[in-house]
């Protein structure tokens, strides 16, 4: 390919003399962002390109670009926050503008929350509770129940109502650029509700102070939490890009261990489930966690729905779930994987094609190291079908699916029943995505 000229034509060079003056202007003017062809584009009202995943099917997905000034809010606090989302059930297009971290765990005059706070008043305490359901008293053939479940679930619902933040229709989040915007502690519910965008944020330190023991989880019990950073249920027209998702600062290798199980306090990065559909992740960074994100909560779920287009993100210390895939019609491409262990978070697999997922993976990279079998990096319930070419790992072309189906008893399919159309923007050869994706995905990078 011929380089670029170092030339640039003077409509050009105006628009950059335009857009820089723009920003200079500051975050209250509205943040720009160049395209390819270095125009100058409003990142609050910025809407999902056309043909750019499932999220852009039909009526597209706008999020709040038509709010009025009412309607367009800058928040650095979570009462601001809830303020500015309002109720779920309004309509009304709003834009918020996140500007710095929101730290969830505070109360309504920015005062910082604890576990304790959330489990006074309950009758909770963890003692008591490892007390009353040790497996070697309580049996492991039934989930808790009783004074001290009671009290954790009420102490989980307390922690709930503050840390949940329901986002309305027709909403657009964005990090304000260069304010290193995030949420931390909190989930973003997007529930039942048509066109959101989130953007441009950081979603760290998800945890849930009350995980519950199910002895019956497993040959030998977990632990589970409640609380996902980013979750959607039933929800349709959705762009979840450039965010960065993240355990960090308390990553699982800090998390103790209850009846010989870890006392896992966190939960999905994005999930995706309850008959979710027409929904583009695009350009996030995955890094730090284990069950990352979860497409489908159910086996049993209805067919038709759980459309979803994953490119051009980044899955790095990621144990599972990039995605697992239930039921629908999946498109995953032009994503960057490097598998190597990282602060203690060892691959099981990336991918996973279960209860009759149709999954498209195509031109994807990973970097994978001596110690990983490439036949671990998909997995199956052998329902479910991963096609798709132009894989590599190493640098080398590689047939995945193959490689899982010598080494398991549960073949993955190797053909589905879509072709996917909605393609924008689509690298034909993953040789690239390491560097490329390095300096392009995640929080930060909009400006």
């Amino acid at each position: 390919m011929a380089s670029a000229s170092h030339r640039r034509s003077l409509r050009t060079r105006r628009t950059l003399v335009v857009s820089a003056a723009v920003v200079a202007a500051g975050v209250g003017a509205g943040a720009v962002v160049m395209n390819a062809n270095a125009q100058a584009v409003d990142l609050y009202h910025q809407t999902l390109a056309a043909k750019d995943g499932w999220a852009s099917s039909g009526t597209g997905t706008t999020g709040g670009t038509k709010a009025d000034s009412a309607h367009t809010f800058t928040v650095s606090t979570r009462a601001q926050l809830v303020k500015a989302l309002g109720s779920a059930s309004d309509t009304t297009p709003r834009i918020i503008k996140v500007k710095g971290t929101i730290d969830a765990n505070t109360d309504d005059t920015g005062k910082k929350l604890t576990c304790a706070n959330y489990a006074s008043g309950t009758g909770y305490s963890l003692a008591s509770y490892l007390k009353a359901y040790d497996p070697a008293t309580y049996g492991r053939s039934k989930l808790p129940s009783g004074t001290q479940e009671t009290a954790r679930a009420a102490a989980q619902k307390k922690q709930a109502a503050n840390i949940v933040f329901k986002v309305p229709a027709n909403t657009t989040i964005v990090g304000a650029p260069g304010t290193k915007a995030g949420i931390s502690g909190g989930m973003l519910q997007i529930q039942n509700v048509d066109n959101v965008i989130v953007r441009n944020l950081t979603f760290g330190g998800t945890e849930d102070c009350f995980p519950q023991w199910d002895p019956t989880d497993g040959d030998d019990g977990n632990w589970n939490s409640n609380y996902d950073s980013v979750t959607l249920r039933g929800a349709t027209h959705v762009w979840a890009d450039h965010n960065t998702f993240t355990d960090a600062p308390h990553l699982d290798s800090a998390n103790p261990k209850y009846y010989g199980r870890e006392y896992q306090i966190h939960d999905g990065a994005l999930d995706i489930t309850k008959s979710s559909d027409l929904v583009t992740v695009s350009r996030n960074q995955f890094t730090n966690h284990d069950k990352t994100m979860l497409i489908g909560s159910s086996d049993s779920e209805p067919g038709g729905k759980l459309r979803v287009s994953i490119h051009h993100n980044v899955w790095k210390g990621i144990v599972q779930r990039a995605p697992l895939s239930r039921v629908g019609q999946i498109h995953i491409y032009n994503n960057y994987y490097d598998v190597t262990t990282l602060n203690g978070y060892a691959v099981q697999y990336s991918i996973n094609s279960r209860a009759k997922a149709q999954v498209v993976a195509a031109n994807n990279y990973w970097t994978v190291p001596s110690s990983v079998k490439v036949s671990k990096l998909l997995s199956g319930d052998g329902t479910g079908a991963i096609a798709g070419s132009g894989n590599l790992v190493n640098g080398t072309t590689t047939d995945l699916v193959a490689a899982y189906n010598t080494a398991s008893s549960k073949d993955l399919k190797t053909s589905v029943n879509w072709t996917p159309t909605l393609t924008a923007g689509l690298e034909t050869s993953a040789k690239n995505l390491p560097a490329s994706l390095a300096t392009t995905t995640g929080a930060g990078v909009l400006s």
